[in-house]
């Protein structure tokens, strides 16, 4: 189970075996430590040091972000003490061969998912553009394949992301704003909540890879920096257009999120007042989005994208526009925050583990089969690919 916290000026205090969400006198939560996986605070929340010893007993991952989704840092349980499984991830970085394999197994699927998912918009929307732009990322598969250095591959990647985000917007029922990826600020709605669903997802993929035992540090795709999770970041990158790009367009083109949910911050400009906690607010099923479906067999009978990312030093954030941040208002936030743990419970047949999983499983399967070709239980890494 994962908490989310964002009532400001709240309490998280221990009473007996559990954990209460207090603000004032009234009581908004009771947190059955048992069940509790991982804590998610945004800005003001505060936790008493009986609940932090408590968190800390029973291991549970807490993130902090700051009231708009910024992350901060964590509370993390012990580090795995599997020191060979780490020694191993720490010497692999120097096998070239390995290291490219590793990179070139992560973009292939990264590619091939942002193709998929912009064929589907082409045919969904009539969309050339987005065809066309997919048809590019597919013809530089085979040259990725022929790559025999990470520096490449890195650059293959920077171009299909490019190719990619030009037709991203014809994926929108209506027109937004949103011309090209901004992230630091982001400074349109589409933006926004690209950015704000990386930071969810980076903390899932984190979680998934602590379960696996593994290092979260050593990564061969985002180079390693000191503290990047560059691990984490590998892996995030063929869940991004399965989950966090198509819920994106879902939350616009369901109408979940309309103009009035967005707010320009500018300067000495308080951000909006923090309220009581909102209720559990009914939605449109963002599951059922058939653009976001795992897979493109449903679609015949259907008409109608943190923390840094980069892969190097040197292409960190975007240069600025002169524009003002856009945010999400609170209650529109808490619709977020919901439609993404929805997104996560979504389950389909994932046929290399012969089963049907949920999105969140199969972030911790991947972690785990990551974990096997670091320990050559596995040749080769295959990621997970929409179809």
């Amino acid at each position: 189970m994962v908490v989310y916290v964002n009532t400001q000026g709240a309490r998280i205090v221990k009473e007996g075996r559990h954990l209460l969400v207090k603000k004032g006198e009234a009581t908004y939560n009771t947190l059955f430590t048992y069940k509790l996986k991982q804590i998610v605070l945004f800005g003001n929340v505060e936790i008493t040091h009986s609940a932090l010893a408590q968190i800390l007993r029973h291991e549970i991952d807490t993130v902090f972000l700051t009231q708009n989704g910024r992350y901060l840092g964590r509370m993390a349980s012990p580090e795995s003490r599997n020191v060979f499984l780490h020694k191993k991830q720490y010497a692999l970085l120097d096998d070239t061969a390995f290291a490219v394999r590793m990179a070139r197994s992560v973009v292939a699927g990264k590619l091939t998912n942002m193709a998929t998912l912009l064929m589907r918009i082409r045919r969904s929307r009539d969309a050339d553009i987005a065809g066309r732009k997919a048809r590019e990322i597919q013809d530089l598969l085979p040259v990725l394949e022929k790559a025999d250095n990470v520096d490449s591959i890195r650059g293959y990647e920077g171009r299909a992301g490019a190719l990619y985000f030009e037709a991203f917007p014809a994926g929108f029922i209506e027109k937004q704003s949103f011309t090209r990826r901004v992230r630091r600020p982001p400074t349109d709605p589409v933006n926004s909540i690209l950015s704000l669903l990386y930071t969810f997802l980076m903390n899932r993929v984190y979680a998934a890879v602590r379960v696996a035992g593994l290092d979260p540090y050593p990564g061969f795709l985002h180079s390693i920096d000191y503290g990047r999770y560059s691990l984490v970041l590998d892996l995030m990158e063929e869940f991004r257009s399965i989950i966090a790009d198509t819920l994106t367009l879902s939350l616009f083109n369901l109408k979940i999120l309309q103009k009035d949910d967005f707010y320009e911050e500018k300067p000495q400009e308080m951000a909006i007042a923090s309220g009581e906690d909102i209720t559990r607010i009914a939605m449109a099923d963002v599951s059922k989005d058939p653009i976001g479906w795992i897979s493109g067999n449903e679609m015949d009978s259907v008409a109608f994208d943190i923390p840094e990312q980069r892969m190097d030093a040197e292409a960190t954030a975007a240069k600025p526009m002169g524009k003002y941040p856009v945010k999400l208002q609170r209650e529109a936030f808490i619709r977020v925050i919901e439609a993404f743990e929805k997104k996560l419970t979504t389950e389909f047949y994932y046929p290399p583990a012969e089963r049907t999983l949920t999105y969140a499983d199969v972030l911790i399967y991947q972690a785990g089969h990551y974990r096997k070709v670091i320990e050559g239980e596995a040749q080769v890494y295959q990621p997970v690919l929409l179809k």
